[in-house]
This record gives C-alpha cells, sequence and structure tokens, in this order.
C-alpha cells in the first residue's frame, strides 16, 4: 500500500484517478478547490483536502508523507495556471521531500511521425490554441527547471472518449494520433502505473 496525494481529484481524470487508487488499495489524499462540493469523493481510505496547485505551500503540506504526487489540475482562462502548477509542484513537492510526479496532459502537444506538434500542424483549430499553449509552458517549465523531481507527463494519444468504460488494458504509442480514443477510467490505470513503479521519466507518454 502507497499514499498518493491527487491534485485535481474533483474532474473526470481525478476522480478515476482516485477510484483506482482505491480499487488497488492505496491511502489518497485527494484535493479539490472547495471540499464542500465533492463530498462523493470521500471514502474509508479517501481524505478529501482544500488546495491549491499553483501554491507552493500547500503542495508542500498537503503532500508530506505521501509517496508520489499525481496532478489533474487544468484550468480554462488564465495564461499561466499550467506554469504556476509547474513551478509550484517542483518548489512544494522538493520541500515535501516527495520526488515522484505523474501529470496529466494533452494530446496536440505530442509529435507527429514527422516530429511536428499537433498543435502545429495547418488546420489545428484556433480557438484551442491558447488552452494548448498554456499547456505546454507548464511542461516546459518541468523540462527546464524540474531540477531533480521525478517527473512524467502522461496524456492520451488521440483524444479521451468521454462515454466509454474500464478496460483494464491501455497501450503506450510513439506519436500523435486524433483517432486514438481511451477512457477515463483506463487512462488512471497509467497514471498509477506510473506513481506506483515508474518506468517512464522526464517524458511525455502517450498512451491510447
Amino acid at each position: 500500500m502507497s499514499r498518493f496525494v491527487i491534485f485535481g481529484a474533483g474532474g473526470r481524470a481525478g476522480r478515476q484517478t482516485v477510484a483506482e487508487a482505491r480499487r488497488r488499495g492505496h491511502q489518497v489524499t485527494a484535493v479539490v478547490r472547495d471540499p464542500s462540493r465533492y463530498g462523493g469523493l470521500a471514502d474509508d481510505g479517501v481524505r478529501v483536502a482544500a488546495g491549491d496547485v499553483t501554491d507552493v505551500a500547500d503542495v508542500a503540506a498537503l503532500a508530506a508523507g505521501h509517496d508520489a504526487a499525481i496532478n489533474t489540475a487544468a484550468e480554462v482562462g488564465p495564461d499561466d495556471f499550467f506554469t504556476n502548477a509547474a513551478h509550484a509542484l517542483i518548489k512544494g513537492l522538493g520541500q515535501a521531500g516527495v520526488d515522484r510526479l505523474v501529470a496529466a496532459g494533452l494530446a496536440p502537444l505530442l509529435p507527429g511521425p514527422d516530429g511536428t506538434r499537433l498543435l502545429d500542424q495547418p488546420g489545428f483549430p484556433a480557438e484551442y490554441r491558447p488552452f494548448c499553449l498554456a499547456h505546454a509552458d507548464g511542461l516546459a517549465a518541468l523540462r527546464t527547471e524540474g531540477g531533480t523531481l521525478d517527473w512524467v507527463y502522461v496524456s492520451p494519444a488521440g483524444d479521451f472518449d468521454h462515454e466509454g468504460e474500464r478496460t483494464g488494458r491501455y497501450e503506450i504509442r510513439e506519436h500523435v494520433d486524433p483517432a486514438a480514443h481511451i477512457s477515463y477510467a483506463d487512462f488512471a490505470l497509467a497514471l498509477l502505473d506510473e506513481a506506483e513503479t515508474p518506468r517512464h521519466h522526464r517524458i511525455h507518454l502517450a498512451v491510447s
């Protein structure tokens, strides 16, 4: 049994990650902005806590005593959200003595077979670029400022199957594939596998 702190635990990916961690018998601290909105997360092995993933002090206090951190938090709007979260996680986890971070990411930041990110390919919808670029800034911060933090950035190879159920399996892909899909429950498998037994280090990992 391990102890995991999960930031963004109230979202679709976060809830499935909490559920998968409990299915495996782990202890979980589920971090959300407002615990009163997420009473359903509470379980015998789940502590629901208020916290802000962009705040160093919150990250340090909430992560202390855990074996790894998983971040599924996302926010549409502030361009600096993902950068601020990366900075807070790097510093806060360091202060807490937690050296493993599994972060959920976006497929458009993955390269195609020619090495060009989906985000930069012709025809990519302009309305999605600001959110994707904000995510990219957060990933860049991990790459350039992560120091000794052992992080992995995990994204669908294509998109989420929003109605998909848990199949209990997933596969790792080398390139972006817009036609590839994965359910949130199976995505949670990949996050927990990397938190339990780190196999990939300081890379963008694609799963479908």
